[in-house]
């Protein structure tokens, strides 16, 4: 029997970067993965989506606004397929660096289903029936989530699909109907309307991204309309038909009924932790009551030895996340001093356009939390570099405690959004207030100068506005 110090089950970015981290400190790492290095993120979920974002992007200019920026042709031919070739051979890049680190790093790779058969060991059946037992010390569970099927919603892959149908397929639909206005629905949208396809987004909850600010949800619907995009929300799905060459859905709101139809419907909600195969229950690890694995603040479950991180925790399904509780985890097996994660905290981005990022408190919560609150906004509008980039739409919002400045939260829809959070994310885990923030120097001309003045404008101090 092979022997390790500590194993990991799925082999995304939350499973080989904790096998790195670990393999780092001098551990002997294993990895168990049953179909692929890289998990969804770089395989079906957010390199190849990026990558599928930048094409639309191109796309949007050519179809748009080329006459704005100079350009004109005849007979403009744009090839999806061509965008989704290339986004699997971004992905297969990094695939093959993930491949290369385990290598580098010593870690045992093995492929295959993994089952507990003890607290400290595992069984892994390859594609061939073969297995073999594993034995370690310390146990990550790793494996992410997949799409919950919805009760009577039968996904062909054809007219009804996931995320990953969507991702792989190399046919544009010429409409299509997106159920969710989550991060995931409202990107693949932003794909598709790029490339001409009639889009609907159905979300039940009465704004799209529904749990940022309700001030960037707003911002965001806006725009998706300006670009041809239809967002019905408070809208409840009641029934999805997969027809011969259409699909049907019927949505009931305030008002009564409708039936909507389209090529495709691509089902963005409903996700379920991936343990069906592992059989916790029978080494006696806690689950929630939505079958997510319960974990304390070190990533430690219940049973002494096993420990989990990602998606499959429930915590937040964001690949960074995973990653982060990934080096954590790693930490707390080789008993070095660790700080817990504040969830809270931790930013969220998502790729449509424009791009929305965000961290911390919305001002509802601040508000509801009890904080006496002060609000800095500045928009990309008034900034040079977005007006250069012909990108002007949204801004910058930061939220904090009166009291003591603290910030509470950051919230921004608008031109490379997401790249601009870092700063504000590192000053509120160093307690600086926004006045230090405004103090700091940006270059100019830099989307990052909406950051400054929304910190400056926070005690009415914005220069440009």
């Amino acid at each position: 029997m092979n022997e390790y110090d500590v194993i990991i089950i799925g082999a995304g970015p939350g499973g080989y970067v904790c096998a790195i981290r670990a393999s780092q400190l001098g551990l002997k790492t294993a990895i168990i993965d049953k179909e692929w290095l890289g998990g969804v993120c770089l395989n079906v979920g957010c390199i190849p989506t990026k990558a599928l974002l930048k094409n639309a992007e191109i796309a949007h200019t050519l179809r748009e606004r080329a006459k704005e920026f100079g350009v004109s042709f005849d007979n403009l031919q744009l090839d999806y397929a061509a965008a989704v070739k290339r986004s699997r051979r971004v992905s297969k890049r990094l695939i093959r660096g993930v491949n290369f680190l385990m290598k580098k790093n010593n870690i045992d790779v093995f492929m295959g289903t993994a089952k507990f058969t003890a607290p400290d060991r595992v069984q892994v059946t390859d594609v061939e029936g073969k297995s073999q037992d594993l034995k370690a010390t310390n146990i990550v569970v790793a494996t992410g989530t997949h799409p919950f099927p919805i009760p009577g919603w039968e996904i062909d892959g054809k007219h009804v699909l996931t995320y990953r149908d969507a991702i792989l397929q190399e046919t544009l639909p010429a409409s299509a109907i997106i159920i969710g206005a989550g991060p995931l629905g409202v990107e693949f949208a932003t794909i598709w309307n790029a490339y001409g396809s009639k889009v609907t987004l159905v979300e039940m909850l009465p704004n799209v991204l529904p749990l940022e600010d309700e001030e960037i949800s707003v911002e965001l619907e806006k725009s998706l309309k300006k670009r041809g995009i239809e967002a019905l929300t408070s809208c409840r799905v009641q029934s999805i038909d997969a027809g011969d060459k259409n699909a049907t859905v019927t949505v009931s709101y305030e008002g009564g009924e409708k039936t909507l139809e389209a090529e495709q419907v691509l089902v963005a909600i409903g996700f379920k932790a991936s343990i069906d195969e592992l059989d916790l229950e029978a080494v006696g690890v806690e689950l929630d009551k939505n079958s997510f694995v319960v974990i304390d603040e070190h990533t430690s479950t219940n049973v002494p030895g096993i420990w989990a991180i990602g998606d499959v925790t429930g915590k937040l399904l964001l690949a960074h996340v995973a990653s982060r509780m990934g080096i954590l985890c790693a930490d707390n097996i080789a008993g070095k001093e660790t700080n817990p994660l504040d969830y809270l905290m931790i930013p969220s981005a998502t790729y449509c356009h424009p791009q929305v990022a965000s961290f911390g408190m919305t001002e509802a919560q601040a508000v509801e939390a009890g904080h006496e609150i002060k609000v800095g906004r500045f928009p990309f509008l008034a900034n040079g570099k977005a007006l250069g980039l012909g990108e002007s739409v949204g801004f910058t919002k930061i939220i904090t405690d009166a009291k003591n400045g603290r910030i509470l939260g950051s919230h921004m829809i608008g031109p490379e959004a997401t790249e601009l959070l870092p700063e504000l994310t590192l000053a509120q885990r160093m307690e600086l207030t926004a006045e230090d923030i405004a103090h700091n120097i940006h270059a100019h001309p830099t989307l990052s100068e909406t950051v400054m003045e929304a910190a400056e404008a926070v005690e009415g101090h914005a220069i440009h506005m």
